[in-house]
């Protein structure tokens, strides 16, 4: 892939996570690579396609960052914990998660982008229920929750710490509501309830 590509990507990537698919144009594009709009149309014909490919592109970086969370934390708690720093970099950049920014514009959004942005939530729920399903297996959870729930919780509950922390206390906001999300999946603390002699 050309280096313009990449930039023109990156760029319209940062755009989309802070204004959403309508809140750009290939002129705010054009002002922040320095190109012609003529060259953005030769990369990427249509807005539709440059969108697509951007989704498509952050799709794949997360699945990469999902196989290198399980290649390097053991522990389900971990691997979830893991997974929140992943979107405590867009906290710390100002940057929304692109999906999500995606999402608030559901109805306007052409099939194939709808059909992405669908595909990239199903893909991290699915992720966060094989995670917890094998923590359950190993004791390693909050076995009260089933899998499904877990994956909902942790989702939801990063998606929406992104957004209001970008707002509020950014990072150390963040941070409270990862602390708040490992202690609901951590298995319950078992209390002795006999005296001791």
């Amino acid at each position: 892939m050309s280096d313009m590509r990449n930039e023109l990507l990156t760029s319209a990537e940062g755009l989309i996570r802070r204004r959403g698919y309508s809140g750009f144009s290939y002129a705010d594009l054009s002002d922040r690579v320095g190109i012609r709009k003529a060259s953005i149309h030769y990369h990427f014909p249509t807005k539709e396609g440059l969108v697509a490919t951007v989704l498509q592109t952050y799709r794949d970086r997360y699945m990469g960052a999902l196989h290198r969370i399980e290649e390097n934390f053991g522990n389900a708690l971990d691997r979830i914990d893991a997974y929140g720093r992943l979107y405590l970099i867009g906290v710390d950049k100002g940057l929304g998660c692109l999906c999500a920014a995606l999402s608030s514009e559901l109805e306007i959004l052409p099939v194939d982008l709808r059909t992405g942005t669908v595909a990239f939530f199903r893909e991290h729920l699915a992720w966060i229920e094989k995670i917890y399903q094998v923590g359950r297996q190993n004791a390693e959870v909050n076995a009260s929750l089933d899998d499904l729930q877990a994956a909902r919780i942790v989702v939801s509950s990063l998606e929406g710490a992104l957004m209001i922390e970008r707002l509020l206390d950014g990072s150390a906001g963040f941070e409270i509501t990862m602390k708040a999300i490992r202690t609901s999946l951590s298995p319950p603390i078992l209390v002795n309830a006999t005296r001791a002699g």
